[in-house]
């Protein structure tokens, strides 16, 4: 008996309901887990909103820890009793045990603990190909990561600044301006006191950055497109003010012949070798203390409604672990 969430309506926090499953035995191929942490991101609220539709009912949830419970026939890279971690694409992580694709899990090293591991793999694969296979950033460059003290900028600065770049980050709060430092970054824009673009050029000497990483949406296109210099990258990876819409391509034209992308993290780990590549960096950049998830806050696995409230209103900080 698995306790499952489901939402059967698009909506606020209140949609996420909690239901008793029946599980199967895994089917061929699939593994049973066994949840001990679960990963928080933002992801989830667009889905229960519906700003990234699902076919309801649904699971909600992708970022998952657990215990090898049961395997399906066939499968042999896997053991029970091994701890392993899952980023999706299956939907359904917000539940105590489910059944998976073999293929979509990573062994866990034993150095990484549960609730790092669920705190990092969804937004440390996210960090690792933005930065390194997305924008191939260079040491020497100089990066704009927005929303420098959320859970994947203040991976990315870190990840940044262990590889040469030269990091500006942007916080909405002095205690997240101290977080952005912490985490490495050179310079620090406090975007309720300073323009975010005039900051930049007077940081550049009038230069521009390389690359704007900017997972804010709406709120930092125009920002993102006036800070990049010429034929520069932005790299549009999320919408947590909303997404960017009505984007003239002659914008990019006149503000610098500047290229553009709109990355999903499943492009890019899409297959088992991607993912073992793309994990392998991940732990190894961990162990070097390049990256830490700094856990903020963590919740019940059925409190996940309040979680997404304080997640939306922005009082966490961090990474969030909901724990069944």
């Amino acid at each position: 008996m698995a306790r499952v969430a489901q939402i059967e309506q698009h909506g606020g926090p209140e949609v996420i309901q909690w239901v008793d499953v029946d599980l199967p035995d895994p089917a061929a191929g699939e593994v049973r887990i066994r949840s001990t942490a679960v990963g928080l991101n933002f992801i989830e609220i667009y889905q229960r909103t519906g700003l990234y539709p699902l076919k309801l009912p649904s699971g909600l949830g992708t970022e998952s820890v657990g215990v090898v419970e049961a395997l399906g026939e066939g499968v042999t890279d896997f053991a029970v009793g091994d701890r392993v971690g899952t980023t999706g694409p299956t939907i359904g992580s917000y539940a105590t045990h489910r059944n998976l694709p073999a293929e979509s899990l990573v062994k866990l090293p034993d150095s990484v603990d549960d609730r790092t591991a669920a705190a990092i793999l969804l937004k440390g694969g996210t960090t690792e190909f933005l930065i390194e296979r997305c924008a191939k950033v260079q040491p020497g460059w100089t990066v704009l990561v927005h929303a420098a003290a959320g859970g994947v900028g203040h991976l990315a600065v870190g990840w940044l600044k262990a590889i040469g770049a030269t990091v500006i980050g942007t916080v909405g709060s002095p205690d997240k301006a101290e977080r952005a430092r912490r985490a490495g970054a050179d310079h620090v824009i406090q975007y309720r006191e300073h323009d975010i673009a005039e900051r930049v050029r007077e940081i550049t000497q009038g230069r521009g950055v390389d690359v704007s990483l900017d997972g804010v949406g709406a709120a930092t296109w125009d920002a993102s497109l006036k800070s990049v210099k010429r034929r520069g990258l932005i790299v549009s990876y999320g919408n947590a003010s909303g997404p960017v819409t009505g984007v003239a391509l002659g914008q990019l034209s006149t503000s610098g012949s500047l290229f553009v992308t709109r990355p999903t993290m499943f492009h890019y780990y899409a297959t088992k070798e991607e993912r073992e590549a793309g994990f392998a960096r991940v732990f190894e950049m961990l162990a070097k203390g390049a990256i830490s998830p700094e856990i903020g806050q963590t919740f019940a696995l059925e409190d996940a409604a309040e979680a997404h409230r304080q997640l939306e209103a922005g009082k966490t900080e961090g990474a969030s672990v909901l724990l069944p």
